[in-house]
C-alpha cells in the first residue's frame, strides 16, 4: 500500500469512537469521543494512516484502554486482554504505531495530527527524538518565543545546591493567539478543490521557538513554524499549528500539509458506513482486533482498485466502443 501511495506521502495520526450501550465490550467507558462530539459510552481507537495525493491507507490500529480497564483483573481476564498490555495514553499509542511501521523498513515521513496530540509536549518531543518532522495542531494558549530569549543559570552564591535552572528575568513567552493578533502579512491560500469550488482561507506563518519547559527553567526549544489560520469572516483566528519543517518551506506547502487530515475523515466514513468498522458486537480483545484488521484490508483493497481504475482509464477501451 505504501508503494502505491507515492509520491511524497505523510503519516496522519487520529482517533475515532465506537458508541456502545453496555459495559462489557473491551475498552468501553464513558469518555470523550470526537465522533460523538461529547462524553459518551464508547470505545476509542487510535489509527495511523499514510496519505498521498491519490489516496490513503490505514497502517495500524491501537485500541485505547482506560485505566479502569488496565487495573481491573476480572475485566481483563473476561475480555482476554494480554498481560503485557498496560495503560498508555493516545499519544503514546500513536508513537508505538510509528515505531512499528518504522520497524517494517518504511522511510521517515512528515507526521500530521490535530491539537489533541499536538498540545502534548511529550508527543512533539517524541517525534523530534525520532527525527520525524511534524505538522500538529495546537491550542491558542500555547506559548512561544517570537525572538530568542536571553536565559542563563544564576551565579552560584556559595549556599545550598548550585542552581541548575535557567532564569528568564522579566521575559515572558507570548501566546499563539497574541502572536496572531499582532501578525502582519496575511495571505489568501487555496489548498484543494472541494465539491463547491476551491477551499481557501487567510494564513500567516512565522518562525518561533516553543516555550514549553519555561516554568521549569529549561532552555527554549528549536525554531519551528507557527502556522495560523484566520478566515476573514471570523472575529478571531480559528486554527494554529506548529510545523517542525525547514525555514525554506513555502506558506502554501505548509497549508496543504496542515489540511491533508480531511482524507482521514473520509477514511473513517468509508470504514464505518461501507465496510462495517463500527458494526462489531463482540466483547473480546482478539475479536476486536480481528474485525478491525479485516476491515482495514477491505479498505486497502478498495483503494488499490480505485488506483488501478485511474491508471487504466486511458488503457482499457470501453466494451461498447464503436
Amino acid at each position: 500500500m505504501t508503494a502505491e501511495l507515492e509520491p511524497d506521502p505523510v503519516w496522519v495520526v487520529d482517533d475515532t469512537g465506537f458508541p456502545k450501550q453496555g459495559k462489557h465490550s473491551v475498552g468501553v467507558e464513558r469518555q470523550y469521543s470526537g465522533t460523538l462530539g461529547k462524553v459518551g459510552n464508547c470505545q476509542v481507537a487510535v489509527s495511523l494512516h499514510q496519505v498521498g495525493e491519490q489516496g490513503s491507507a490505514v497502517l495500524g490500529w491501537r485500541l485505547y484502554l482506560p485505566e479502569s480497564w488496565t487495573k481491573d483483573g476480572k475485566r481483563r481476564e473476561e475480555a482476554g486482554i494480554p498481560e503485557e498490555v498496560v495503560f498508555k495514553t493516545k499519544w503514546q499509542l500513536s508513537l508505538d504505531m510509528i515505531d512499528q511501521v518504522r520497524g517494517w523498513g518504511l522511510p521517515k515521513r512528515i507526521v500530521v495530527a490535530d491539537a489533541g496530540y499536538g498540545d502534548t509536549t511529550e508527543f512533539r518531543e517524541g517525534l523530534a527524538a525520532r527525527q520525524l518532522p511534524y505538522v500538529v495542531g495546537i491550542s491558542s494558549t500555547t506559548g512561544v518565543w517570537c525572538k530568542p530569549p536571553q536565559a542563563q543559570v544564576p551565579r552560584y552564591r556559595g549556599r545550598g545546591a548550585p542552581p541548575t535552572r535557567h532564569a528568564y528575568g522579566k521575559q515572558r513567552p507570548t501566546s499563539a493567539q497574541d502572536v496572531a493578533i499582532q501578525a502582519k502579512g496575511w495571505k489568501r491560500i487555496r489548498w484543494r478543490q472541494g465539491t463547491k469550488g476551491w477551499l481557501e482561507s487567510r494564513f500567516v506563518a512565522l518562525r518561533v521557538q516553543p516555550s514549553h519547559g519555561f516554568v521549569r527553567g529549561q532552555l527554549p526549544h528549536k525554531e519551528v513554524w507557527l502556522l495560523i489560520e484566520w478566515p476573514e469572516s471570523e472575529k478571531e483566528p480559528t486554527k494554529y499549528f506548529l510545523c517542525d519543517l525547514p525555514a525554506t518551506y513555502t506558506l502554501r506547502r505548509l497549508v496543504r500539509l496542515a489540511k491533508c487530515r480531511w482524507k482521514i475523515e473520509q477514511d473513517y466514513q468509508q470504514l464505518k458506513e461501507e465496510l462495517g468498522l463500527d458494526h462489531y458486537e463482540g466483547r473480546s480483545w482478539i475479536g476486536w482486533h480481528h474485525h478491525t484488521t479485516l476491515v482495514m484490508l477491505a479498505h486497502a483493497f478498495l483503494t488499490l482498485e480505485m488506483l488501478r481504475s485511474k491508471k487504466n482509464f486511458w488503457v482499457d477501451p470501453a466494451t461498447d466502443a464503436s
